[in-house]
């Protein structure tokens, strides 16, 4: 979940045509959550190579944040108010298609996932961050809290902003 917002604008004109969209489950399109489970176990599953169980009854409890470039998904992000998934605010399962790292979906996916919380008066925001995105997620304004934990096999830091 690199770049910068300068490649994302850039990207986004070679790219094709964004549209972003947040939905909580019930007005999802079958389309959409196909989508949504493709792009998530093609990342977390496959190329992480990380056998866990994705559909964890929490995606009815979410709003969706689903980034599309033409009919592609490339990110997306499940998005909890407090009292929901955690005690605080949160946002999770964010995800970027692998061909289009690095051109700054990553840093939307979280400026907009934000946006969202923020906007519904929702914090402080806790997130379960994989230890290899602590910078990124720093960049955010996100501070470590504890200790590292294993997640699923993968190595985490709790977060807060």
């Amino acid at each position: 979940m690199e770049g910068t917002k300068e490649e994302l604008k850039k990207s986004m004109n070679k790219e094709g045509r964004m549209d972003i969209k947040i939905k909580p489950w019930e007005e999802l399109t079958s389309k959409e959550i196909n989508d949504i489970f493709s792009l998530r176990s093609e990342v977390f599953i496959v190329e992480q190579n990380c056998v866990y169980q994705d559909v964890d009854g929490k995606d009815e409890k979410a709003e969706h944040l689903l980034i599309y470039i033409d009919e592609t998904l490339v990110g997306y992000s499940r998005i909890f108010n407090k009292n929901t998934y955690f005690k605080e605010a949160s946002f999770g399962r964010a995800v970027v298609k692998k061909k289009h790292r690095g051109k700054g979906y990553g840093h939307l996916l979280v400026e907009k996932s934000l946006e969202h919380l923020k906007a519904n008066k929702q914090s402080p925001i806790k997130i379960s961050a994989q230890a290899y995105l602590k910078d990124f997620y720093s960049s955010h304004g996100f501070v470590v809290k504890g200790k590292e934990y294993m997640e699923d096999g993968i190595p985490h830091f709790a977060m807060y902003l």
